[in-house]
């Protein structure tokens, strides 16, 4: 199981330096900082996902969950989100080296 979370990692990782990438270069050639936010990266992937995703929100848990997910995390930094979540994945994931070393019995 830990190598899932690890692969896991690995990629939200991966993805979280292209997002970072792709946020560099557009930042370069317009002369200013420009951040891609999770809204818009969750709707270039697949558009729908977020409005089914949004029903089941408010179905199951309520609008008001909704509008602060909405108002809190849907504007933040998709590259620093993907990171987040790459490192929590790594957390879940890591093995504690042993406290009596590499030769113990």
């Amino acid at each position: 199981m830990r190598f899932v979370f690890r692969l896991a990692s690995f990629a939200t990782l991966c993805l979280a330096v292209i997002a970072a990438a792709k946020d560099s270069i557009a930042s370069v050639s317009a002369s200013q900082i420009v951040v891609t936010p999770v809204r818009l990266a969750w709707v270039e992937i697949n558009p729908t996902s977020l409005v089914r995703f949004r029903a089941v929100v408010e179905e199951k848990i309520g609008t008001s969950i909704w509008r602060m997910f909405d108002a809190w995390f849907l504007p933040q930094p998709a590259f620093a989100v993907l990171l987040g979540l790459a490192l929590l994945l790594w957390m879940v994931g890591y093995k504690k080296p042993s406290p009596a070393g590499r030769f113990a019995a």
